[in-house]
């Protein structure tokens, strides 16, 4: 092995030399054409050294050297400032905005002027600005690919509503507000019309990048409130630009129908993605599909028809970021290559492009303009117009269309956020002359305002929903299914009955289920506004509370069950038909339960472990004399709802078994003496002294009773209308199985 290594030593050595010197030969053979070259070089006078700086200063000078300096400051910047706003709970992109703007005519070019001439001369913005708009293109076709497409479908409706009314209420707030600043600040400057729709169009942008970074780096991109808010903020600035491209053709002093073109062509730009691309990349992926690995040919073609797509929305006019969201929008939901192109793009363009847009951004922001109390006036006018119109407007549109206050508030806060895509705007009407400098630089400062406090009230919304539902956990919270709407009715009576004038202080939950996945949005806003019409109605008259659950689900007892599990109620009601069923096969002593929910509740009862009472509503009438059986100490438990109804005034007959039981013949003693007046008192031996003549009055008992009681089916039948409770399962049945046997 050593020789074989001194060996080729001794080759590469010889080689050096003789090649070596072949070189240095031909070279002094060269000096025959000296003369040629004699009047077209200049003798340089300055010596190595001298030579060598000015080789090193042109360098330095060079667009690429410029562009990688500039690159690096950035990086370094963005990287500092991201994680100083991080420290203080704002996210990264608004500490990549602060970077810029450091960097930019504000800061770095205000105190350091030649330092800031040096790092970004005016002619190497374009090369700066070319490279940024490139990596949000690539950031923008990831967040497209990352979007649940079903979810935006099943919300189509809600979105146009949150985003339309995003783009009206402060586009109508904003040309009111113009009325006040107009004659001081711009009338020397443009004609009112364009003035006021470019401060309408200011109002009405949201950030659509900036939104989907906050979104992304919550963790909330697959969620159903992150998707509605991407969705929401994607109409909502598609709807923007269109507008926009409108208000430039009327700034221009052109006419409505070349803005119109732009419309049109965009409308037909988004159906040709969906009703074209999509289903032909849908028909190449499933070539690709059964593939071992995604080849490059493939990934080059899909990386085509993102650039095409977003060139095509840049020369319509609304923007390239658009044409690369619907290109990761259309892409195939059934290959695995959207996971592998997200992961060899997302890294480089969140790291790498997307703080260099940002920073471009800061770059040409100067907030030293605004230098008077009166435009701090008028800055305060604009971003309390700005928040009150985009954040109102869109809050109260997310809570009609069926959103919580929660999640309403959310969506509001988060298409609030203005960001970068306002900067873009707004330097459109800066060009143009439409906005003068001081209105401008306001603007950037209310774009940068409602995107900085978009994660503080984030957080206060969290808090006050926490704090809300933490202070609704101190009381006891009820849950009542039902089916048909008189039934949901029915059931909160029996809760009036149980629970009186306490019943006001509980969380009340009226929970309802449409079964079936194909039904169509509008249809189940329908059936769910008949369905809980009784209910509210009846809630009126009580003067109660009751917060209303729907959904549409074809897997109706594992919803209720997961519903249930997740609310933790002290109590569960359920209503019940007015049938029995026979006996189920080879179950011998089954319990016979009535019921709308197809003979599930047996499954109910057995999965949930809070007490559970269950309706059997045969004609029964409010106000008809309420019955318990009772059965010893075993159910003493439906002493305390007998205790309310005797407190409210009610009438109450006690079917008491015959027992030996001293402590409970002393309860019963002790509520003789109390109520003597409203307690008719019936000691029975067989379920068939049961059967009364009112039969629109109810018979309470406890699950451990009527299990009993029910072995005699015939006698059941001729009940009247039944109220079985089961305590808390914890308590353990198979112990009060014992006792009452």
């Amino acid at each position: 092995m050593q020789n074989k290594a001194r060996k080729n030593y001794i080759i590469y050595v010889l080689m050096l030399l003789l090649f070596g010197g072949l070189i240095y030969v031909a070279i002094e053979e060269g000096d025959r054409f000296s003369h040629h070259a004699a009047n077209t070089l200049n003798t340089v006078q300055d010596g190595p050294f001298a030579m060598f700086l000015q080789f090193m200063q042109d360098n330095l000078h060079h667009p690429l050297t410029t562009l990688l300096i500039q690159i690096i400051a950035v990086l370094l910047m963005v990287r500092l400032f991201g994680y100083l706003f991080s420290l203080i709970g704002q996210p990264g992109v608004i500490g990549e905005i602060v970077a810029g703007i450091v960097l930019g005519p504000s800061v770095l070019g205000l105190f350091f002027p030649e330092a800031f001439h040096f790092l970004f001369p005016v002619h190497s913005l374009t090369n700066l600005e070319l490279l940024s708009q490139v990596g949000l293109i690539l950031f923008m076709f990831v967040i497209g690919m990352e979007l649940d497409f079903s979810v935006l479908k099943n919300k189509i409706n809600e979105t146009l509503v949150i985003s339309h009314a995003g783009i009206l209420v402060p586009f109508f707030l904003g040309i009111l507000s113009s009325y006040w600043i107009y004659e001081t600040y711009a009338a020397d400057h443009t004609p009112f019309l364009p003035f006021a729709l470019f401060i309408g169009i200011s109002m009405s942008i949201t950030a659509f990048p900036v939104l989907a970074r906050i979104i992304q780096e919550r963790n909330m991109t697959k969620t159903p409130l992150g998707t509605l808010a991407i969705a929401s903020a994607a109409n909502d600035d598609v709807t923007a630009w269109c507008l926009l491209a409108v208000v430039i053709a009327i700034s221009k002093a052109g006419s409505f129908a070349s803005a119109l073109y732009s419309v049109g062509l965009a409308v037909a730009y988004i159906a040709v993605m969906f009703l074209v691309v999509r289903p032909f990349l849908k028909k190449v992926g499933e070539v690709y599909a059964n593939k071992e690995a995604i080849n490059k040919t493939f990934v080059a073609f899909i990386l085509l028809i993102l650039i095409i797509s977003s060139c095509l929305t840049e020369i319509i006019g609304i923007h390239a970021l658009f044409g690369a969201f619907m290109a990761g929008v259309v892409m195939p939901s059934n290959l695995g290559f959207r996971k592998v192109m997200m992961e060899k793009v997302e890294d480089i363009s969140l790291v790498f492009f997307l703080p260099l847009f940002f920073a471009f951004t800061g770059l040409r922001t100067e907030i030293g303009l605004i230098n008077s109390p009166e435009l701090w006036m008028v800055c305060l006018l604009l971003v309390t117009v700005a928040i009150v119109g985009k954040l109102g407007g869109c809050a109260i549109a997310a809570r009609l269309v069926g959103e919580s206050w929660k999640d309403s508030l959310t969506v509001g806060t988060l298409m609030n956020t203005r960001g970068l895509m306002e900067l873009v705007a707004l330097n459109i009407g800066y060009e143009m002359g439409v906005l003068p400098p001081s209105i401008f630089v306001i603007l950037v400062i209310m774009a940068l305002v409602t995107t900085f406090m978009t994660t503080p009230l984030l957080h206060l919304v969290e808090r006050f929903f926490v704090h809300r539902e933490e202070k609704l956990s101190l009381k006891r919270k009820l849950i009542f299914c039902f089916g048909r709407p008189e039934s949901g009715r029915s059931l909160l009576s029996i809760y009036d009955l149980l629970f009186g004038k306490q019943l006001k202080k509980e969380h009340v939950i009226a929970a309802h289920y449409t079964v079936g996945t194909d039904l169509n949005p509008l249809d189940a806003q329908h059936y769910e506004s008949e369905s809980f019409a009784l209910l509210n109605q009846r809630a009126v008259e009580l003067n109660i509370q009751v917060d209303n659950h729907y959904r549409v689900t074809d897997k109706l007892v594992q919803e209720m069950i997961h519903f249930i599990r997740k609310e933790h109620p002290d109590m569960l009601l359920l209503g019940a038909g007015s049938h029995y069923r026979p006996e189920m096969p080879g179950t011998p002593g089954a319990i016979l339960w009535l019921t709308l929910f197809r003979d599930k509740i047996d499954d109910i009862m057995e999965q949930v472990k809070c007490p559970v009472a269950v309706f059997v509503n045969r004609n029964y009438r409010e106000g008809a004399l309420v019955s318990f059986v009772l059965g010893g100490m075993i159910d003493v438990f439906l002493l305390s709802y007998l205790n309310i109804m005797l407190q409210n005034g009610h009438s109450v007959r006690l079917f008491l078994f015959e027992t030996d039981d001293e402590e409970f013949h002393q309860c019963i003693d002790d509520l003789l003496a109390h109520y003597a007046d409203q307690i008719v008192v019936v000691w029975f031996a067989g379920v068939e002294e049961l059967v009364t003549k009112e039969r629109d009055g109810l018979l309470v008992m406890s699950h451990l009773s009527y299990t009993k009681l029910s072995e005699d089916e015939l006698v059941m039948r001729e009940l009247s209308s039944l109220l079985v409770i089961r305590r808390n399962k914890n308590k353990g049945e198979k112990n009060e199985r014992l006792e009452i046997g």
